[in-house]
């Protein structure tokens, strides 16, 4: 659960996607929106949007829907205005949580998120009170099997190329690096002819915190709401 991201334990599962798809198509879109919208639709000059519809197609998200949300974040498609916002709210136990927000209603989405945490044993806090508990970092994801016959010689290249950390979890090796440095150490990876799992910015917890296993319940339920809201982008905790 360490520095739990949504697309990172949630994307990549069939059975959640099957469950969750049009929720998940959702999130996708207005994701693709903003990013169209901030740097526009063009995918070679838009990192951000590359990012997006990349985990976009991995979702199986339709060809059609892709077009039309980049159209829509351009102006070319009138649409409802979607805004970006980051929620800070404390879970069970002192547990910090980053919830990450694309939505067209701002009222809808704040009592849905107060709702969500306070049934829960936990409260919405105000601004700076979780973020500096965090840092921001581009994070890639990638199968470590991949490089297992050459672990150290790889490592040792990433690091050359400005990783700033890795780590190993389970089968999956975590590489971590500065915003303005992402676009080139994903470039680095898929050089080699690695298939990144996922690629994107996260926040990342500087310290991490254990909890008993009835706040751990309790923290599971709130990932799951969470995970069901179709305005909720993404979340990170604190939690060990």
């Amino acid at each position: 659960m360490s520095g739990h991201s949504k697309w990172s334990k949630v994307k990549h599962s069939k059975g959640a996607l099957d469950a969750k798809r049009s929720a998940l198509f959702t999130k996708l879109g207005q994701a693709i929106i903003i990013a169209a919208r901030e740097g526009g639709g063009d995918l070679d000059s838009n990192f951000k949007l590359r990012l997006v519809v990349e985990r976009a197609k991995k979702a199986n998200l339709p060809k059609d829907n892709i077009e039309r949300a980049i159209k829509r974040g351009t102006g070319e498609i009138k649409g409802k205005k979607i805004e970006e916002i980051t929620y800070e709210a404390f879970g069970p136990g002192g547990t910090a949580f980053i919830v990450e927000v694309l939505t067209d209603n701002k009222n809808r989405i704040a009592t849905s998120l107060r709702i969500i945490f306070n049934k829960h044993g936990g409260s919405l806090a105000g601004k700076n009170s979780v973020l500096w508990m965090f840092n921001r970092l581009g994070v890639i994801r990638i199968n470590s099997d991949l490089i297992e016959k050459n672990k150290e010689e790889w490592q040792l290249k990433i690091i050359e190329s400005g990783a700033e950390d890795f780590k190993e979890d389970g089968r999956e090796l975590v590489i971590y690096t500065s915003l303005n440095n992402l676009q080139k150490l994903k470039e680095v990876v898929e050089k080699d002819g690695l298939e990144t799992e996922s690629v994107g910015i996260e926040w990342i917890a500087k310290e991490l915190i254990s909890i008993d296993e009835s706040k751990r319940q309790k923290v599971a339920t709130i990932f799951e709401e969470l995970e069901n809201d179709p305005d909720v982008q993404d979340y990170y905790t604190n939690i060990r």
